[in-house]
């Protein structure tokens, strides 16, 4: 073996035991979430006595998944890591617990009830004289589950304080009720006033750490389709004034997909995500995706001008973007990441970036994220604190990042605005401000 195998091996085998350590820590929590204090809006502290008495008692999440289905030995039902050709969804309820009245409240996942079934994918396809068609009983079955699936979300709209939707996507190693009770951390956090989903791809399988990410890389890409179709269903039912997507990890690249396919659905239509799908933020926190492969999805649409828009390309036109807003929240002390950065040869994982870590040997694209050309459209939030010696799920463990993203999305408040406690390096980068947020 010459030298450069043998420095590729070591390579790999570094990056191996890497992961073996570091990317367990993309699962959020097993079995259950600590819930921990986030700061109160001045505008919103008078509303937080009469939410306090719903942060208490057990509330219900939408779950849209295409995990297959799994039944436990008291015919209760759930859903694993392996695939599943449709697509599933329901209700999935989580309950506060304390086992003592001093210590801190912790969620549990309670009863699973799936509402309904798309059709298994792909779908029928017959051939007629005018060509292909979609088989009558495919699409009878796709238009009723749509309907069921707005239906849900328009009741649960009509029960909501706020009259908005946040949806939740998940990282690697993370099981059905991981996402559920990282999903159920979220929400109560912005007080249960929105309607919440938990998206839940296949993740979690049984290939141990090293394997089981590669694994998990393809179900991550196999869902795609699944909850692009999902999104447009449920920004599409009435009611939805707002829609708000949060990502974690590998679950980013998955929204990234998604955002990138509805946005050039939306381009040559001559709409926008914000006008065509309500979209008011995508908001990615520890984002497992290489800097160039963001970059190239997320700005697709921009970065063609020969694309249609409505009937011909119109190279200098883009439409209005309304509220739509993308949010980074990176670490440079993300070791989870740094074990991805080895592992796929990354020039930077989205996860890790900072002013000082913009590559220096690609001036003209590093300039581009740090300059003003953003149109204003993304801003990028640095935390430099730990959380855990991995420090790979801080959106969860501390209450500054907690608190930042219930003034992000409940108080509609942006960079810059005194309810965000955000330090400005130079835009549109930010930095958590190490002032911890007082309790509610």
């Amino acid at each position: 073996m010459g030298q450069v195998e043998l420095m590729d091996l070591c390579r790999g085998a570094v990056a191996g035991l890497l992961l073996l350590v570091c990317l367990v820590g993309c699962a959020t929590q097993r079995a259950e979430v600590a819930t921990l204090p986030v700061a109160a809006s001045p505008t919103l502290q008078s509303t937080h006595a009469a939410r306090s008495q719903q942060s208490s008692t057990t509330f219900d999440l939408l779950y849209i998944t295409d995990r297959a289905p799994e039944t436990a030995s008291d015919s209760t039902l759930s859903y694993g890591a392996e695939r599943a050709i449709f697509l599933s969804f329901g209700s999935v309820s989580v309950t506060p617990t304390r086992s003592s009245p001093s210590s801190e409240s912790k969620l549990r996942v309670g009863a699973v009830s799936e509402t309904g079934r798309f059709p298994a994918t792909p779908y029928g396809v017959v051939a007629t004289e005018n060509g292909l068609s979609r088989t009558p009983a495919a699409v009878a079955e796709h238009e009723q589950a749509s309907a069921l699936l707005q239906a849900e979300v328009t009741r649960r709209l009509a029960i909501a304080s706020r009259k908005e939707v946040v949806v939740f996507i998940h990282g690697y190693n993370n099981s059905f009720d991981d996402a559920a009770l990282a999903t159920g951390e979220i929400c109560r956090s912005l007080q249960n006033q929105f309607v919440c989903i938990v998206l839940t791809w296949p993740a979690g399988g049984s290939g141990g750490s090293f394997f089981g990410y590669n694994i998990d890389r393809e179900s991550s890409e196999f869902a795609v389709a699944d909850f692009k179709k999902a999104m447009r269903i449920i920004a599409e039912a009435k009611g939805v004034e707002r829609l708000h997507l949060v990502a974690h990890s590998r679950g980013t690249d998955v929204l990234a997909s998604v955002v990138q396919q509805l946005a050039i659905e939306a381009y040559v239509s001559r709409s926008s995500l914000w006008q065509r799908y309500r979209i008011a933020n995508a908001v990615f926190f520890a984002p497992d995706i290489d800097l160039d492969v963001a970059s190239s999805k997320l700005f697709a649409w921009v970065s063609d001008p020969d694309l249609a828009f409505g009937s011909k390309s119109s190279p200098s036109t883009l439409p209005p973007q309304g509220a739509m807003h993308l949010t980074v929240y990176s670490s440079p002390r993300d070791e989870a990441l740094r074990a991805s950065t080895l592992l796929f040869g990354s020039t930077l994982r989205l996860g890790q970036l900072a002013v000082g870590r913009l590559p220096k040997n690609r001036s003209e694209a590093a300039s581009k994220w740090a300059g003003s050309n953003m149109g204003g459209l993304v801003d990028f939030i640095e935390y430099s604190g730990g959380g855990s010696f991995i420090g790979h799920s801080y959106f969860l463990s501390d209450p500054t990042v907690k608190a930042d993203l219930v003034a992000l999305i409940r108080d509609r408040a942006k960079a810059g605005d005194p309810r965000r406690q955000l330090v400005e390096i130079k835009r549109p980068f930010w930095r958590i401000s190490d002032v911890q947020p007082a309790s509610r």
